[in-house]
């Protein structure tokens, strides 16, 4: 058992999940996630909470609430400490928000304090080229890296020569966890 284990004296993983088109997805990674032996919490970025996934069904796969605020001091904490993180999607504003410290959601806030804590933690990032082109987010990777996140493939949704859009690999994560 690990010092951080869930209820079940399993290793807890917070999922935080950002708003983009893919982030419907998300029941995938927390399934595989389960299947691996982790008690899951997700947080959301409080954009992602207005529809881009079914936070109903998260709840229901979790047996727990999906965070996206900040509890007041007398609330008790609805999940014990993280052994480890995983942020899928990640979009350039949680990137490069993260990256800078400005911690203004509880998503970013939690990833800021994670990284202090050397808590491992995966990124699937979800950011279009153009964007992945700017200078700010080229260096947010670089300062992550060197702070240890690990990164998996960039996924950009864009249809491939075939004109199908290529599957998001929500398993990856979870990897790149293992492999620390």
């Amino acid at each position: 058992m690990t010092e951080h284990a869930g209820a079940a004296g399993k290793p807890f993983l917070y999922v935080v999940v950002c708003a983009a088109g893919i982030a419907a997805g998300v029941e995938e990674l927390i399934a595989a996630a389960r299947e691996r032996g982790w008690e899951v919490g997700v947080i959301a970025t409080p954009v992602a909470m207005g529809g881009f996934f079914d936070a109903g069904a998260v709840r229901a796969l979790t047996g727990r609430t999906v965070r996206s605020a900040w509890r007041t001091p007398a609330d008790p904490r609805p999940f014990p400490a993280a052994d480890a993180v995983v942020v899928a999607p990640a979009t350039f504003n949680t990137v490069n928000k993260w990256a800078a410290g400005i911690a203004d959601t509880l998503a970013v806030s939690t990833l800021c304090e994670a990284a202090g804590l050397g808590v491992p933690i995966a990124v699937l990032p979800c950011v279009a080229d153009a964007l992945a082109a700017h200078p700010a987010y080229r260096d947010s990777l670089v300062r992550l890296r060197g702070m240890g996140v690990r990164f998996g493939d960039r996924y950009t949704g864009e249809p491939g020569p075939d004109g199908r859009r290529p599957a998001f690999c929500w398993t990856s994560a979870l990897d790149l966890l293992e492999r620390a």
